[in-house]
């Protein structure tokens, strides 16, 4: 029973790291829409919105070919 509280949980995600990070900022501008301008509460779900819209663009960055460590041939000496 205690190994199986150590395991991860692996789940399949059906859509992109990109795709879900758009979502969730789609959806924390829905939220602020509905609540009052200049409300802490609105504030606080369009920061999540950038929140989310920064990563999505750190993460194409990151993941851009012009970050990728340049391949080498590696020979061996034997």
């Amino acid at each position: 029973m205690e190994d199986r509280a150590m395991q991860r949980r692996r789940i399949k995600h059906t859509t992109s790291f990109e795709e879900r990070l758009a979502e969730e900022a789609r959806r924390f501008k829905q939220a602020a829409e509905k609540e009052a301008p200049g409300s802490t509460a609105r504030e606080l779900f369009l920061r999540r919105a950038r929140q989310a819209e920064t990563a999505s663009h750190m993460n194409a960055w990151l993941t851009s070919p012009a970050l990728q460590i340049p391949k080498t041939d590696v020979q061996q000496d034997n």
